[in-house]
């Protein structure tokens, strides 16, 4: 596993895990996340990208599957190319075409996750969202960005997914996840820690 042979695991890391499971035990539980690895700001080029790897630890914490969240056409690998075309995105309000699909239906708790693009999400959540029906379901958010957190993407989620119950999302930075997989984990473990009072 990832966290197992990047991080190592101690007494204090396996009890938090247990107690996780046993709260998400009875419930169905998916990490749904959209990511793009190539050249990234901060970061260079990187083979898996930011969220991917956040998506990834909490998968490890929670025992949660995953879904890839990938559009059919993919975004140029430049950075400065890359995010000119995730601008004219949100100033058109595109819902670009995805990769396949996965029943959220059938999941009682789902951690979304992306990095924040311009204050925003990519439009290819928004792709995602549009297909399912979230009503009684929980959303968890995570994002990875480089100083403008969850920019109120939070709200957002709510507004787009009707009859949800939206709990506190966790911003990281692209460069932690990167580069300082110790720190991210930490910062993933004490918000799971956090939020599992209202799972």
């Amino acid at each position: 596993m990832l966290l197992a042979t990047t991080i190592g695991m101690n007494a204090q890391d396996n009890k938090n895990r247990k107690e996780m499971n046993a709260t998400t035990n009875h419930t169905k539980v998916l990490v749904a996340f959209f990511s793009r690895a190539d050249e990234n700001y901060a970061v260079g080029n990187i083979k898996k990208g930011n969220t991917h790897i956040v998506a990834e630890m909490i998968a490890a914490e929670t025992g949660a599957d995953l879904f890839h969240i990938e559009t059919i056409k993919p975004y140029p690998a430049e950075y400065k190319r890359c995010i000119e075309v995730a601008q004219k995105e949100k100033q058109t309000n595109a819902r670009p075409a995805i990769k396949g699909d996965i029943d959220v239906e059938n999941y009682d708790i789902i951690f979304l996750g992306y990095p924040n693009w311009w204050g925003e999400m990519p439009m290819a959540i928004y792709t995602f969202i549009e297909k399912h029906d979230w009503k009684g379901k929980t959303i968890i958010p995570f994002c990875t960005h480089e100083g403008s957190g969850l920019s109120g993407t939070e709200q957002k989620i709510r507004k787009a997914c009707a009859g949800a119950n939206v709990l506190e999302g966790l911003a990281l930075r692209g460069y932690t996840a990167q580069r300082e997989s110790i720190t991210a984990f930490k910062a993933i473990q004490a918000w799971l820690i956090r939020i599992k009072e209202n799972l």
